[in-house]
Parts: structure tokens; C-alpha cells; sequence
């Protein structure tokens, strides 16, 4: 008995025939979309932290010398 003999072919070819190829393309683009969007996502929160990260340090560099840090009374 070889490999191929243990192989189902004939429900394999069953389920090929159920695949609804435009089916399976609008999800496979979706997809794309949706990994764009993540990385988007993260990339904006990456981006976000960092300015904040900015902001704080400019603010105690500033302090550090001496001057007032800005927004303070």
C-alpha cells in the first residue's frame, strides 16, 4: 500500500468542487485590508507614544536647566 492509496480523493475532490472561487478572493482581499488597517493601527499608536515620549522629555530638559516648563503658573 502506498502513500497515495491512503489518500482520500474522492472527498478531497468533493470539497474542491464546493470552493466558491469569488468567495474565496473577496476574503483573501478583505484580509489584505484588515492587515493594512492593523499595522495602521499600531503604527499610529507607535507614533503617539513617541510624541508623548518627546513632549516629557523636552519637558524635564527644560526643567532640569532651570527654566519653567510650559503650560505651568
Amino acid at each position: 500500500m502506498t502513500v497515495l492509496d491512503r489518500v482520500p480523493v474522492d472527498r478531497v475532490a468533493a470539497e474542491a468542487r464546493n470552493v466558491h472561487v469569488g468567495r474565496l478572493l473577496l476574503t483573501l482581499l478583505v484580509g489584505v485590508f484588515f492587515a493594512v488597517g492593523w499595522v495602521a493601527g499600531k503604527a499610529s499608536l507607535g507614533v503617539a507614544w513617541s510624541l508623548a515620549a518627546v513632549k516629557v522629555g523636552w519637558a524635564e530638559a527644560r526643567a532640569a536647566k532651570g527654566q519653567p516648563r510650559a503650560g505651568a503658573s
